[in-house]
Formats: structure tokens, sequence, C-alpha cells
């Protein structure tokens, strides 16, 4: 399930964080040595545990964290790949793991409950850095990385509509009710930001006859290769919208939050470890949107694997060298 959000019941949070979810993890056991960044081992012996959620992106940038402590010193804990977004934020609230790359929209929506999303990502990263400071969380300057949602048409489809907006979208389907139709996942359909609110922002009314509900990797396929869905909902960041051809059409309203990326750390850990930020400061300046469509293709259309992904990203970058 690939969810931003991570909707989970308090039961079912209750199990993952005093089962075995939390208790796991593997070393990393590379052998990679400082670049340019990690020179002298300021993080010799630390101990330090990595987590992220359980989607290709947010599993390459907890090993691209996890690889650059390992380099500069630290013995490294992976517990990347936990269920859904609160599995992964709990256990940096509770010092089970020591940081992550999050995302601000996330934070401010879910994490926080607030219902309008900040519309300047640099002043949505504020607050919730304020706010979060008050839970034992810091979170470091962020990336231009935004993983935000969007929906996308196949370009065979979009020759005869043309659709460049959500606005178009609207007009559509306002014109010809019939046409739009869309693959979403179950989560999106029922959001305040996602279907549903996107919906009332945009002026739309679609028939639940023209919503077809299914896994987010199926999306991708249906709406590139199917009459099934005219448009699917996917990620900004997705490394399968160049690969399957398709268009993305503009948030012209500026309805859907920034989902900015940016590392989010245990303060007690920051505070014992404060190179930690000046480690993760050139890797968050380097993590673009294209950048992150670039290595989310390597894993979901390469079929490659996210940390051989991440490892080899940082040494080609010149961050760190295997040993």
């Amino acid at each position: 399930m690939r969810v931003r959000t991570g909707l989970a019941s308090t039961a079912a949070l209750a199990l993952l964080l005093t089962g075995c979810g939390l208790k796991s993890g593997s070393p990393l056991v590379d052998e990679v040595e400082p670049g340019s960044i990690g020179k002298g081992h300021p993080l010799k012996g630390a101990s330090l545990t990595v987590t992220s959620k359980n989607f290709s992106e947010s599993i390459v940038l907890g090993q691209i964290m996890g690889l650059i402590f390992k380099a500069a010193g630290a013995e490294v804990l992976d517990r990347t790949n936990l269920p859904g977004s609160i599995s992964a934020r709990e256990a940096v609230v509770k010092g089970d793991a020591d940081a992550l790359y999050d995302y601000t929209g996330t934070a401010w929506i879910t994490y926080m409950g607030h219902a309008e999303p900040i519309v300047d990502p640099q002043k949505q990263y504020e607050v919730v850095r304020d706010e979060d400071k008050g839970n034992g969380v810091t979170w470091l300057p962020p990336s231009t990385l935004d993983n935000t949602y969007a929906l996308a048409i196949s370009k065979k489809n979009n020759a005869k509509y043309k659709l460049k907006t959500l606005s178009d979208v609207a007009a559509l389907a306002k014109k010809n009710p019939k046409a739009v139709t869309i693959c979403v996942e179950n989560e999106f359909a029922s959001r305040d930001d996602g279907l549903p609110g996107m919906q009332k922002k945009y002026g739309m009314n679609l028939p639940a006859s023209n919503i077809q509900k299914m896994d987010a990797g199926i999306i991708y396929t249906q709406a590139s290769k199917s009459n099934s869905c005219l448009l699917g909902e996917v990620y900004t960041t997705d490394g399968r919208i160049k690969a399957m051809n398709l268009d993305v059409m503009e948030d012209d309203k500026q309805f859907f939050p920034n989902y900015t990326a940016a590392p989010a750390i245990h303060t007690a850990t920051l505070d014992k470890y404060p190179e930690m930020a000046e480690l993760l400061a050139p890797i968050t300046k380097k993590l673009t949107t294209p950048l992150a469509q670039e290595l989310n293709s390597k894993v979901d259309v390469d079929g490659q694997d996210p940390h051989e992904v991440a490892k080899d990203w940082l040494v080609k970058e010149g961050f760190i060298k295997e040993g």
C-alpha cells in the first residue's frame, strides 16, 4: 500500500509498535568510506537506526541516509520499509528509530491534523518544523523534491481531449460526464486532501460509477494501456509517469498539499550527534523531483534493488566511496 499518510487504526498501530515491526531490522554491512561527505568519520562510535515508509522513494531515501551515516563511521541498523507513514513516524517520535526522510504535507495534514495545506512550500516546512519541536522531532532544511498527488492521462487518449489542467478535467466532466473516468487508490477516494476535496475545489461531481478503486501499481497500467479509466491518480515523482508516456494535469488551483521531502530526526539523537545535520545537508540539497523520478524508475520500472540504487547514486555523486 503506497500510503503517504498511513491511516492505521489505533489497534493496528499498537500491535505494530509492540510486535516485531520495530524490533526487527538488519545492520548495514556495506564497506563504504567517506567521499565528499563524512571525512574524519564524525559519527564513529554512534549506533543509529534509519527508517522509512513502504514505497520505493521512501525506501531509497532511507537507504541513502543509512549509507551516509555508515560512511561517516556509525553502526547503522536498517529498519526501512515499515508499513504506512504512521509506523515510521512513531518510530522516530519514540526514539525506536533515529531518522527518516519524511514529507511536510504528511506532517501538516496527517500527523498534526490541519485541514488546509499551506501553498508556499517553505512556509509549510517552517510551521511543521516549529510545531513538531514539541513532539521531540527536529526537521532539517527541506529539499525541492515534491511528491504530491496528481491526475495523469495517456498521451494517446490526451490526443483527443488535450487536457492540461484539473480545470480542464472539470470542464470536460461537466460537458461530457461519461468521459471522465478515474482510477484511484481506496484511501485517495475518501480523503479530504484526495478525490472528495479535489472535486469540491474544482466543482466536479463525478458519479460513483466513474470511479474505480485499485492498487497504486495497477493504476499506472490502467491509465496507460486501458480504456477503463481516462485518468489515474499518480505521484509526481513516480518514474512510471515518463516510462508509460503519461501527461500529468497541472493543479492550477493549487489544491494538493506540498509533500516536500526533508530529514526528520529524533531530537535527542540530533542533540547527541549534531554532525548528522551537516552530513545530510548536501544530500538534501541534491534531491529534486526529476531526480526522484529517475531513481524511482530504476526501482519500479527496471526492477533494481532500492539499496543498490541508493548506493550507486551516492558513489556516482562522489558523496561516498566503496571500501
